[in-house]
């Protein structure tokens, strides 16, 4: 590790740091400047199932599960204080590991989900019903039966997150996961396992029983050892799609309970009446947060025709303002992608859409004047059918498309026209019939004249069709990692 950062980045398994069985280490690069910033262990199979077996034993026979919820919601809080503590290097690391800038680092990377976690133990789990009687029943001949529905921890779980919200996405599996009682194995993204890692010290810091949350690396070989392992219960995946069809095939064996939270590609409606600066701030957002970097980004817009060139010009302007760079720079505005490899399948996708016809109105390529580092410039597609490719498939970089629509129906149904359906936005100034829309359009989230509002902890966050199965964040969230039990008896 560098001397930049103070923890050690080793696997964490059953309370303890190690380096593993495996002598094969993972380079951690900055994607802005290419520079190795760490190399971690690389987990093998069977350090996964060392993790597990440690998970096991500490729901089977430990104290975490049996402990009152507000006793677990103390610890809770015990982690958020060291998390709160260890801000500005959490920061730091966010930059240098996933390529965020400044602003993004400092809030929903590192403060949104710090913020979770004291929701969670200060809001949701005092008033959460762990346990309410059930109504009698009468019989006659047979007397009065009374009982109790429980909710109880589902098991151990694996969770796996993805590299471009690495804390975030990491947190928002742990602290409901923690929250129920369950014990957990945390993967993250090969490309982005640092952040992950410091969860040890957070966990140490708050005195979590050992085995109740063990952190491994890896990528294939371990994630198939967690979703098909028969002593996992649940499995809480985020990613891509098409890596969740196989979470979902492999975990299916044993009957594991699976939660997706998987791609998108986000519509934003604009009517004939809206007001454009939100509008085309939202869409700006949506191309160039993170670079593009994240599922629930609003990349397709749905503009009114007569509404259209309007649009595209003030869009246009906007990105053209746009500073890429390596984002440690306090004047950038955009960072990198987070690989070589994503950066190719971005600029691939990009030559696609030139191919089928549509038309680029900036960007395009690389930036110029930088040698090093995986940026995109950010790329505006118009005369986009919503059969195209860059309308269907999603670039996870910074692009966006534009498609003219005559009337609402035909935005609706545009909209609808897509293999996900994660989030989505409409402006006009008629808010009822703007109300009417969101309830039409098949997706698990509609902000209406509104690009904000995403991170609140009460929302129930996910998807319909390809972009997942199951809601996370606030008490949606704890909902998943619970079973409902009935007890029940006569009354005599």
């Amino acid at each position: 590790m560098t001397a930049a950062y103070s923890f050690s980045a080793q696997l964490y398994i059953d309370g303890r740091r190690t380096d593993g069985e495996s002598d094969t280490r993972v380079t951690v690069r900055n994607p802005a400047t290419e520079e190795t910033i760490a190399e971690v262990p690389q987990s093998s199979s069977a350090d996964v199932r060392r993790a597990i077996a440690a998970a096991r034993t500490a729901f089977d026979e430990g104290p975490w599960p049996r402990m009152r919820p507000a006793e677990r919601a103390a610890v809770l809080l015990r982690m958020a204080d060291e998390i709160e503590r260890r801000l500005p290097e959490l920061i730091d690391l966010n930059i240098a590991e996933a390529g965020s800038v400044r602003g993004l680092a400092e809030t929903l990377q590192t403060r949104v989900p710090l913020a979770h976690l004291r929701d969670m133990a200060e809001r949701v789990m005092p008033a959460f019903r762990w346990e309410r009687p059930m109504d009698p029943t009468i019989t006659p001949g047979a007397g009065i039966g009374q009982g109790v529905l429980r909710r109880e921890p589902y098991g151990v779980c694996a969770l796996i997150a993805a590299y471009n919200f690495p804390f975030f996405l990491s947190m928002m599996k742990v602290i409901p996961a923690l929250a129920a009682g369950c014990t957990a194995v945390l993967k993250p993204a090969p490309a982005t396992p640092l952040e992950s890692l410091l969860l040890a010290d957070f966990a140490e810091a708050a005195d979590l029983p050992p085995g109740v949350l063990n952190i491994v690396t890896g990528d294939i070989e371990a994630g198939r050892e967690l979703t098909t392992n028969p002593m996992v219960d649940l499995v809480s995946f985020t990613g891509s799609d098409t890596v969740g069809r196989m979470v979902y095939s492999q975990a299916a064996d044993s009957i594991k309970k699976v939660v997706l939270e998987l791609g998108g590609k986000s519509v934003n409606i604009v009517r004939a009446d809206a007001d454009l600066d939100g509008a085309v701030r939202a869409a700006f957002m949506g191309m160039t947060a993170h670079a593009g970097q994240g599922c629930s980004l609003l990349t397709r817009t749905i503009v009114h025709e007569s509404r259209h060139d309007e649009f595209v010009e003030r869009l246009r302007a906007a990105l053209s303002l746009v500073r890429v760079g390596d984002p440690a720079h306090a004047d950038t505005t955009m960072g990198p992608l987070i690989t070589e490899a994503q950066r190719n399948k971005v600029e691939a996708l990009i030559r696609r859409g030139e191919a089928e016809g549509a038309e680029i109105v900036c960007g395009g390529g690389r930036p110029a004047g930088l040698e090093r580092g995986w940026f995109v410039q950010p790329t505006l597609f118009t005369g986009v059918d919503n059969a195209m490719a860059i309308a269907q498939e999603e670039f996870f970089g910074p692009v966006g498309v534009v498609i003219k629509s005559r009337s609402d129906a035909e935005a609706v149904r545009i909209a609808n026209d897509s293999p996900y359906g994660l989030a989505g936005a409409i402006w006009s100034a008629d808010t009822a019939t703007a109300y009417s829309m969101a309830c039409e359009i098949r997706t698990g989230g509609v902000s209406i004249n509104s690009s904000s509002g995403g991170v609140n902890p009460r929302i129930a966050f996910g998807g319909y069709k390809r972009s997942g199965v199951g809601r996370e964040w606030g008490e949606f969230g704890l909902d998943e990692f619970l079973q409902t039990k009935s007890i029940s008896w006569a009354a005599r």
